[in-house]
């Protein structure tokens, strides 16, 4: 399970984050909804130790990102990019990954076969198309088999088939007990996917809840959305 709790960010004289508290729970896909900007991936990289808050705190099982002996075995996180240097090639990208946690050599080529990329094993990350960059990224994140999948806009550059796939793949590992984390401003991939939905804009959580319970009485997600933040000034 994941925890956010009242994390709050300034970055200079901005408020980034302003007590942003939720759960994403295990066996669901918690959808996180909100424009570019709306604090989406700050969040997600307070949730992974890379950004400080300046309050609150965020917990993967009830421990900071930063305290797991074997990140990699307990969370699988994909943000921007494949995370991979451009001139490596993708099978040495997660084999140098798979070595820093301990994992054996045969996990990255089925991680690869799993995403789809391995009969493009041996070509460099700066040959890749951003499609197959997203790919990439998410083999990094499964090389551990991990219950907890954190996933920042991972349809963004696939086409329609892997869209496809990805929404099977998130239904699927949600299915199996994992926790998903799926942050996106595309409120009709979040509609096809999500059991629970937090939406977030100007740094504030301005609902959260199951999907049934967010979309209440309006038409559609977008409708929710619309609802929740009129006067915020919100653009997609």
């Amino acid at each position: 399970m994941i925890t956010i709790e009242g994390v709050s960010r300034v970055r200079g004289r901005a408020r980034i984050l302003h007590e942003v508290s939720f759960e994403a729970r295990a066996g669901r896909v918690t959808g996180f909804l909100g424009p570019n900007g709306a604090g989406k991936t700050s969040t997600l990289r307070v949730l992974l130790g890379l950004d400080r808050a300046q309050g609150g705190r965020a917990l993967i099982d009830g421990r900071r990102y930063v305290d797991l002996d074997r990140p990699l075995t307990v969370a699988g996180a994909l943000l921007d990019g494949s995370g991979a240097h451009r001139a490596r090639t993708a099978r040495a990208h997660l084999r140098w990954m798979a070595a820093s946690n301990g994992l054996p050599k045969r996990r990255v080529d089925e991680v690869l076969e799993l995403v789809g990329l391995a009969g493009e094993a041996g070509k460099r990350a700066g040959r890749y198309s951003l499609g197959m960059s997203r790919r990439l990224g998410l083999a990094a994140a499964l090389l551990g088999d991990p219950p907890v999948l954190i996933l920042d806009e991972p349809v963004n550059g696939l086409d329609p088939a892997g869209i496809r796939w990805m929404r099977a793949f998130l239904r699927d590992s949600a299915a199996e007990g994992r926790t998903v984390l799926l942050s996106s401003h595309l409120m009709g991939e979040l509609a096809e996917t999500a059991d629970d939905v937090v939406i977030i804009d100007h740094g504030v959580v301005k609902a959260d809840g199951t999907l049934a319970e967010v979309v209440g009485s309006h038409a559609t997600l977008e409708d929710a959305f619309l609802a929740r933040t009129a006067g915020e000034g919100a653009s997609w």
